[in-house]
């Protein structure tokens, strides 16, 4: 038997360590979960079950299932819904919580490395507003894929161990089945969290989550007397660069409420979102959004308005100065790391005057052409310093040929003058542009086949994702947009 075999646990035997729930309340409030009924396991995500160290094998046993869907208790747990507040759409909510949702418990894995366990579709807690704290397979298995998805693209983002489905129905804009995942993250504390407890004047609550915080995921601020203003910058640091990274891949997010925004910088809490595909710099994605305030063009805004929100949350434990300072840490991090993001998707090697010009020329054509987001990134690549025939699937996106040739001259000359060489540029821009995201279709198939009983579509969905920069011969048809007769996919806060 191998070590790392050695070292997998069965599911009564996982490392907890409560530290969320040993707060205590007002944190949150200890909830049982309300079992789903006649539950199947819908899929099972081996990679995340190495995270905490749970044999795969797990899976397979009934016990396995019984926890997952909220039938029994993981040895070790302590169910918890967490409490928060948070800004949706603009407007401030004094109390929301986990509202169809439970903090498990926190397993910490033999590298020591800490990961919430959370049960999504639960049912009804404290703060489920009268609502029935369910999920639909649905929405349970895009955010299954999409956590997948950006984790494959390097992209801090909750990940999730199964999905376990159910008959129940529950109805949303129709009647539809109940499921639950278990999503996985270092921690499931967001802005909102920090928000509940400044808009009641509690300070003391308001430094204890701050140190609590700092203390499990910010350790080398411990114990600094401005540790609360250098947290706040961190945080804004890390928003920064995340919503860099949405953009280059053309990922829009959907629902950047406050109560959305993890502390610790990943993507948190899928509904609407979208891969973009024809390029609409004010694309939107939700429905439930007509005046897109959560556009792809408004993210980055949008991000730096969360980060003002933490601000104004922690002011009470921090100088004014001081949190000024932090807050304002955000414009240059955005502004280096999507300098750094988008240089890497043209193959540029080196920052040269022009270069925002040249970017913003692309975008441009690509606006007026509505050309395929990752399909024209991706083409791009394959350009070289001589010739035309190598530049036809990128040109072939754009309707204004005159336009796209006389771009692609300037990026030419711009190559030349970093003497870039053609094949290890192309190997740096496939490594960044990928070939394949989780385009709405194709998660709208592999969700039509699971309601018929057909859970091999995840699976093969997932293959494909699992290797997005990555040439997959056969699975071409997954690059490019909807089959014909697809129709439009509409999504909304439900998805």
């Amino acid at each position: 038997m191998t070590a790392t075999a050695t070292a997998l646990r069965p599911i009564t035997g996982l490392a907890f360590d409560n530290s969320y729930a040993r707060l205590g309340e007002p944190f949150g409030v200890r909830v049982v979960p309300t079992p789903l009924p006649d539950p199947v396991l819908v899929h099972f995500n081996a990679d995340a079950a190495q995270l905490i160290d749970l044999d795969p094998s797990e899976a397979a046993r009934p016990e396995f299932l019984r926890c997952a869907s909220g039938a029994a208790a993981i040895p070790g747990s302590d169910p918890v819904a967490m409490l928060y507040a948070g800004h949706q759409f603009g407007v401030f909510v004094p109390q929301l919580g986990d509202g169809r949702a439970i903090l498990l418990g926190e397993v910490v894995n033999r590298r020591g490395e800490r990961w919430d366990l959370h049960l999504k579709g639960s049912g009804p807690t404290p703060f489920s507003r009268g609502f029935d704290g369910r999920s639909v397979l649905r929405s349970a298995i895009r955010e299954y894929l999409c956590g997948e998805a950006l984790h494959a693209l390097g992209i801090p983002t909750t990940r999730a161990l199964c999905i376990v489905g159910s008959p129940e129905p529950v109805r949303r804009e129709t009647v539809e089945t109940a499921a639950a995942i278990i999503r996985m993250a270092p921690t499931h504390v967001r802005i909102g969290s920090f928000e509940v407890f400044a808009s009641r004047g509690q300070k003391d609550y308001l430094r204890r989550l701050a140190d609590y915080t700092i203390e499990l995921h910010f350790p080398a601020l411990s114990g600094l007397d401005d540790r609360h203003a250098r947290l706040l910058e961190t945080v804004a640091r890390r928003t920064a660069s995340l919503m860099a990274q949405w953009q280059a891949v053309g990922f829009t997010h959907g629902v950047m409420n406050t109560d959305n925004f993890s502390i610790t910088g990943l993507t948190l809490d899928y509904g609407p979102y979208a891969f973009m595909e024809a390029f609409d710099s004010g694309f939107i994605p939700n429905h439930s959004d007509p005046d897109g305030r959560y556009a792809y063009d408004q993210q980055p805004a949008i991000g730096q308005w969360n980060v003002s929100a933490l601000a104004q949350a922690l002011l009470p434990l921090m100088p004014r100065e001081q949190a000024v300072a932090a807050f304002d840490a955000y414009v240059p991090a955005w502004e280096e790391a999507y300098a750094r993001v988008m240089r890497a998707k043209l193959g540029l090697e080196t920052a040269q005057p022009g270069d925002d010009a040249l970017l913003d020329e692309l975008l441009t054509l690509m606006q007026a052409a509505r050309a395929d987001w990752s399909i024209t990134w991706r083409a791009l690549g394959g350009m070289t310093l001589a010739g035309d025939t190598d530049s036809r699937a990128f040109a072939s996106q754009f309707a204004d040929r005159a336009g796209c040739d006389a771009w692609m001259s300037r990026y030419r000359a711009r190559l030349r003058a970093e003497s870039s060489d053609d094949a290890r540029r192309r190997a740096r821009m496939d490594a960044v542009n990928p070939k394949y995201v989780l385009r709405t279709w194709m998660a709208h198939e592999a969700i039509t086949a699971a309601q018929a009983g057909d859970r091999t579509a995840i699976d093969r969905l997932l293959r494909t994702l699992r290797s997005p920069f990555e040439e997959q011969p056969g699975n071409e048809s997954w690059a490019t947009g909807a089959p014909a007769g697809t129709g439009t996919i509409e999504l909304s806060c439900s998805s």
